[in-house]
């Protein structure tokens, strides 16, 4: 598997982790897994979510992006 795969499927997938548990925060719901994140507060745990979207979308851009050289 080639690097730029494996960063493109983990960009997306920190994405969808991270949209489907600030969707879930705003329902009062929370993934198992990631119930770690509400330890240090609600108003963190939201920043941290946001900061795993913006992540994902941002590394799976710089893994499509065709840069020039």
């Amino acid at each position: 598997m080639y690097r730029t795969t494996a960063l493109l499927i983990f960009g997306f997938l920190l994405f969808l982790f991270g949209f489907v548990a600030l969707v879930l925060m705003l329902v009062g719901l929370q993934l198992s897994f990631l119930a770690f994140i509400d330890h240090w507060g609600r108003s963190i745990g939201l920043v941290i979510r946001l900061l795993m979207v913006f992540g994902g979308v941002v590394i799976v851009y710089l893994c499509r992006a065709r840069f020039e050289r």
